[in-house]
């Protein structure tokens, strides 16, 4: 993946840039750099608010703001961390979702798995409850979202394994991109899991040139690196908290 792919996904402004580009849309949201642009910038979007530190992991410097005192309170930590914060109009509520692609040099390009949150937008998906594949996707936004992610990562010339992350209205088929990671997360790491497909293993081969059809699934030992894993079951993963390593917090 050029670093240029990683900068422009990394950097709110210039991502919110780029996915314009192919008529695709991210949640209204300005960037900012200090507490007064972030306080006037939430004045235009109307709150409720979700403020985010760019350039972050984790959900870091993150959290929903419903006055200006909140949005001050999470704007004074989230420049702490990063120049840049990004005010955007609250998705609360709505559904999660994500897919993991697959893309090399050569513009073959797979959706390797793609997960649903339980939790609604607003719970960080690495402390969320997940589902893969989907439930309650209809086959329509299942496959409109998945046009959709080849799409952008091809836009954006990833090669290598990527994650791409939606905000779904429940209630019809209107849809926001939120962020786009064009490196394995922990996302990946559930993915390869749920579907016994080495992502790791197939991006470090991408990374050095081979194309898809050239790797060998290590996995399965029969099929090639191109064709989409397809489950007849479900996997969820519902996160641990490692109580042991928090002082000063109730074990109960």
């Amino acid at each position: 993946t050029p670093i240029q792919s990683i900068i422009e996904t990394e950097d709110r402004k210039i991502f919110a840039e780029r996915i314009n580009e192919i008529n695709e849309k991210v949640a209204p949201s300005e960037a900012v750099y200090s507490l007064q642009e972030a306080v006037d910038a939430a004045e235009r979007l109307g709150y409720p608010v979700m403020a985010r530190a760019a350039f972050s992991l984790g959900g870091l410097g993150s959290g929903f703001a419903k006055n200006q005192e909140e949005l001050k309170n999470i704007a004074q930590q989230a420049l702490a961390h990063s120049n840049q914060l990004i005010i955007d109009k609250s998705l609360k509520g709505w559904k999660e979702v994500e897919y993991e692609v697959v893309r090399d040099a050569y513009d073959n390009c797979i959706t390797v798995c793609n997960m649903e949150n339980l939790d609604p937008l607003g719970i960080h998906t690495g402390e969320s409850i997940v589902v893969a594949p989907s439930q309650t996707l209809s086959n329509k936004e299942y496959n409109m979202l998945r046009t959709t992610a080849i799409k952008v990562i091809r836009h954006f010339g990833v090669v290598g394994e990527c994650n791409i992350q939606y905000a779904l209205n429940p209630f019809s088929e209107q849809y926001y991109i939120i962020e786009v990671n064009a490196r394995l997360s922990r996302s990946s790491a559930l993915a390869s899991k749920a579907t016994g497909y080495p992502l790791a293993y197939v991006a470090a081969k991408l990374a050095l040139g081979i194309s898809l059809p050239e790797i060998k699934n290590s996995v399965t030992g029969v099929t090639t690196a191109c064709f989409e894993p397809s489950l007849d079951y479900c996997v969820v993963k519902i996160p641990r908290w490692d109580l042991a390593k928090f002082a000063r917090v109730c074990k109960n």
